[in-house]
């Protein structure tokens, strides 16, 4: 590039000198590309202290030292804070939900009803509740509405839409190695 050519004197996108008179020597040439450079070092520095990332220009290079006194994205995090985000980074939240309402039975419908209850299967937002007795099970179906709430409140929305609740299961000899063709037990129970 020639010192005193018209490329050089010309205003460029690059911020070079523009008020420079067509017959400028070579050091008043360099003194205004100096001078340019500078302005633009200036500029480029008042930007970078702006930036919300910090006065480095980024949170990339903030993370290669001692990371100082306040909070980092590099100190300990508690496990359940990092649990929360694996979770939530996986896509697990309606089967965490579901899990919760087995895993936390008490906790969600209260020790009273959890002691006589217990969760068999949820399948399609139904909740299938088995009791402990004809009278509990008669008992939760009346309940039934605000034990919706409950569990919507503790787990989420739309986790549990509906309840099935029956009492408990009687004996059946129906089916097993051992069965007898014909009327069944009489004596079991004489």
């Amino acid at each position: 590039m020639r010192a005193g050519g018209p490329e050089s004197t010309a205003p460029g996108a690059d911020g070079g000198p523009a008020d420079l008179p067509p017959g400028a020597s070579g050091p008043q040439l360099a003194r205004a590309v100096l001078d340019a450079a500078k302005s633009r070092r200036e500029s480029a520095a008042k930007t970078r202290r702006r930036s919300p990332g910090g006065g480095d220009g980024g949170g990339e290079r903030r993370l290669r030292g001692y990371s100082g006194p306040g909070p980092d994205p590099r100190d300990p995090q508690p496990l359940g804070v990092v649990l929360e985000r694996l979770v939530k980074a996986r896509g697990w939240q309606q089967p965490a939900a579901e899990a919760t309402v087995f895993g936390a039975w008490e906790r969600v419908v209260g020790p009273e009803v959890a002691q006589h209850s217990r969760p068999v299967k949820l399948e399609d937002g139904e909740l299938t509740v088995e009791a402990r007795s004809t009278a509990w099970a008669t008992q939760l179906r009346l309940l039934a509405s605000s034990l919706l709430r409950q569990i919507a409140r503790e787990v989420g929305h739309n986790v549990v839409r509906k309840l099935h609740i029956h009492g408990p299961a009687a004996p059946s000899w129906a089916r097993g190695p051992r069965r007898v063709r014909g009327r069944g037990p009489r004596d079991t129970y004489g």
